[in-house]
């Protein structure tokens, strides 16, 4: 495929953009900073008219896409001021998606967030593991954006039956550098239940991506995006059961098993984890 990528300079996007060029598709990277090469395209996407004219060709680079994958954003909440971060986040969400639609792609793929599951978990999550299937919960101006953005999503995809559109609610994102610092999380059992102790590691949410391009049906599909496990090296029944005790469990959960489930990735789009921190620190499976 020839696929547009937003934000592939970013620490995830490096890793969707080693994946997907890995697997023979022609990507080019539209972001603010970059490389001067073939592959890249500097670009405001809060400017809806550079948007959609690089979607339908650029001269001497390509001549339209078969897809779209958005990851460029604010990434976090307290970068930037709120307004600022809605400001951006929203308006270059929907100048992506509405130039996608301008430009006849059918297919989208982008980053939503893990926050809209309520994180940071402060007020406790309405059961164990988290799925797709209660309401969302922003708690932030930036999550809240991104609850909008799964909202916008949705109607665009009932007013365009043929238009897929999957919203990844993608986990705390780490390269193998970072896994360094995870024995340490085990001296505080609070220090990282601010998302049940989930991560991805950038190389399988380059994998996920792949799997939706593959595999996706029209219509829209929020997926939560996170590792097989957690940053822990304690059991997750035992930080469930002591950090959220009132929380139910609604199912038996294995060893270090994530309790951010994925679930709905695995039996829809083929998603399994290749990766684990335990692997690069030597920690037990």
């Amino acid at each position: 495929m020839k696929i547009a990528l937003t934000g592939g300079s970013g620490k995830l996007g490096r890793s969707v953009l080693a994946r997907l060029r890995g697997e023979g598709h022609e990507v080019m990277n539209l972001d603010r900073t970059g490389a001067r090469e073939p592959g890249f395209i500097q670009i405001d996407l809060t400017d809806y008219g550079q948007v959609v004219d690089a979607f339908l060709g650029i001269d001497d680079r390509h001549t339209g896409f078969d897809a779209v994958v958005h990851l460029g954003a604010i990434p976090a909440p307290g970068i930037l001021p709120d307004t600022a971060t809605f400001h951006n986040n929203m308006l270059s969400t929907y100048n992506v998606f509405q130039g996608a639609r301008r430009a006849g792609i059918k297919r989208i793929v982008y980053a939503s967030s893990e926050t809209v599951l309520g994180l940071p978990f402060d007020i406790d999550p309405p059961y164990i593991p988290v799925d797709e299937e209660y309401p969302a919960r922003p708690e932030s101006t930036y999550s809240l954006v991104k609850h909008l953005e799964e909202q916008m999503a949705i109607q665009l995809t009932r007013w365009d039956p043929e238009l897929s559109i999957s919203a990844f609610r993608f986990s705390n994102v780490m390269d193998p550098a970072d896994y360094a610092a995870f024995p340490a999380f085990d001296a505080d059992a609070m220090a990282r239940k601010w998302n049940l102790w989930g991560y991805i590691d950038g190389r399988d949410g380059g994998q996920a991506v792949l799997r939706a391009l593959e595999n996706a049906k029209p219509g829209f599909e929020a997926f939560i995006i996170a590792a097989a496990d957690t940053v822990m090296s304690r059991s997750s029944a035992d930080l469930a059961a002591e950090v959220f005790p009132g929380v139910k469990v609604t199912k038996e959960v294995g060893e270090h098993e994530t309790l951010l489930s994925i679930d709905k990735a695995r039996r829809l789009l083929g998603f399994e984890p290749e990766y684990s921190w335990r692997d690069s620190t030597g920690a037990g499976a």
